[in-house]
């Protein structure tokens, strides 16, 4: 039971929710989730992680509880039919997830404070169609939870005994499969014990709340001891469906290594990984992918280059992949790949944004740099020290500011913006730092990720403990 598109026809009584069969493959015996929808979609066949549990019982969802569980497409807190979820919580129509959400003209921003107390988070994320809950990854090894709105106590995973912590390393991020409302399974990247990056996969328990701590599968550990910086740290699944992750140099100054250039490592690289497999390692080599004949795992890269892109995000509707790469001594820099564009070589350690890194005595870069994709947008020094890469903002409060993209610098906690692209360059550069400051006494000050929720509403997180939501300013 393996592979991506693997189907089983089957003839189903009941007009709609979840049953289950227990089945055998091999030596293996499977729980099957089978569900079908209102909308008449075609019903869908999933296996539980082998060994089973001692019966194959699943709890049916809650409809009206305002949470998103196992066959629902949306849960609003109610079971009424025409406000764009379901009466048997299912979508309405696409837009059903902006339903309910005020929306204010202009691009006047602030921002609110939504979590604190948190111990060194550095991203925050959701479930698609889950607009009720954040994830928030703190650095020591937790995931916590804020569920409409309050910080559940309770952390929904702690591998802290798992990890190495801290400066560079840590918990550095986590995906939901898009598939998790059905599957619910999840990806984690942090660094294990001795320093080498890991990529697993979790499982949600039978409490929608809290995961599985021993679901964990293994799928990459890429190998990090040299130096503790440049882990990269992203993952995000792209609109194919596909995961991304990203990984430093390696670390060490100017790319010891020569990590960057080199296509027989994984460092300095952005990943492309089919993760629907159901066996060792868990992950196979997705068409399309732009260096087939590599082997395993080299064969997974899809894009080199880099120095150390701490996040990266997709444009939800573009499918442009924005990436945030963290400079040396003088530049940082966003680069923008074209949906489904893969094998881009963005020029580290040739070019540090668009400057020729080591100039003297002789330039090793060429000019015009044939052959590298420069960045969009760079900035010097002067002005940070560490860009942190946002989201092109394509949520329902605040649609004038749809197709702008954020971004800050963990040194200054700036909050900028530009809009498209021409010729090769940013376009409608501003600065909104003033605007995004919380009101009163708060501040933001040390800005680790920016965060999207289900509805593609913006967050921003501070080290220091916090994060924030940007909504309507005045």
């Amino acid at each position: 039971m393996s592979g991506k598109g693997s189907t089983w026809p089957y003839a189903i009584t009941q007009p709609q929710g979840p049953i289950s069969v227990q089945f055998t493959i091999g030596n293996d015996v499977y729980c099957a989730e089978f569900t079908t929808f209102a909308r008449n979609e075609v019903g869908k066949v999933r296996a539980s992680n082998a060994p089973p549990p001692a019966s194959c019982t699943i709890t049916p969802p809650v409809c009206g509880n305002g949470v998103v569980e196992r066959g629902e497409e949306c849960d609003d807190g109610n079971t009424t039919a025409g406000d764009g979820c379901s009466a048997t919580c299912q979508l309405e129509n696409t837009s059903a997830i902006c339903a309910g959400v005020p929306s204010v003209a202009g691009t006047a921003i602030t921002s609110v404070r939504v979590a604190s107390g948190l111990s060194a988070p550095l991203h925050v994320t959701a479930p698609p169609l889950d607009p009720n809950r954040l994830f928030v990854v703190e650095q020591g090894g937790t995931i916590r939870l804020v569920k409409n709105g309050i910080l559940q106590p309770q952390a929904f995973l702690d591998i802290g005994d798992r990890i190495s912590c801290c400066g560079e390393r840590g918990l550095l991020s986590l995906a939901f499969h898009p598939d998790y409302e059905n599957n619910g399974r999840f990806f984690v990247d942090y660094t294990n014990g001795v320093g080498d990056i890991t990529i697993a996969r979790y499982q949600v328990s039978a409490n929608p709340d809290l995961a599985d701590h021993a679901s964990e599968k293994i799928l990459l550990t890429i190998n990090h001891q040299d130096f503790g910086n440049h882990n990269g740290g992203q993952l995000a699944f792209g609109p194919d469906g596909y995961l991304y992750t990203s990984t430093g140099d390696g670390g060490g100054g100017g790319d010891p290594l020569g990590s960057g250039q080199s296509l027989s490592t994984l460092l300095g690289k952005q990943l492309r990984i089919d993760v629907d497999v159901e066996n060792p390692p868990y992950y196979v080599m997705p068409a399309g992918n732009p260096f087939p004949g590599a082997g395993d795992p080299l064969n997974l890269i899809w894009a080199y280059g880099l120095r150390n892109p701490w996040r990266f995000s997709f444009d939800r509707a573009t499918g442009e992949l924005y990436t945030a790469d963290v400079g040396q001594d003088s530049w940082e820099e966003v680069d923008v790949q074209p949906a489904g564009v893969g094998g881009l070589n963005y020029g580290w350690h040739v070019f540090e944004g668009r400057h020729c890194f080591d100039p003297s005595p002789d330039p090793d870069c060429p000019n015009p740099p044939t052959g590298y994709t420069m960045p969009v947008l760079e900035y010097d020094h002067s002005q940070g020290c560490a860009i942190t890469g946002g989201f092109v903002y394509r949520g329902c409060a605040m649609p004038d500011l749809r197709g702008t993209y954020f971004y800050s610098d963990y040194c200054s906690a700036f909050i900028r913006t530009f809009s498209g692209v021409s010729g090769g360059d940013a376009q409608n550069l501003a600065d909104r730092t003033a605007d995004a400051d919380p009101p009163g006494s708060l501040s933001i000050d040390s800005v680790t990720s920016f965060g999207e929720d289900a509805r593609g509403e913006l967050y921003v997180v501070d080290q220091g403990g916090e994060v924030f939501k940007i909504v309507p300013g005045s």
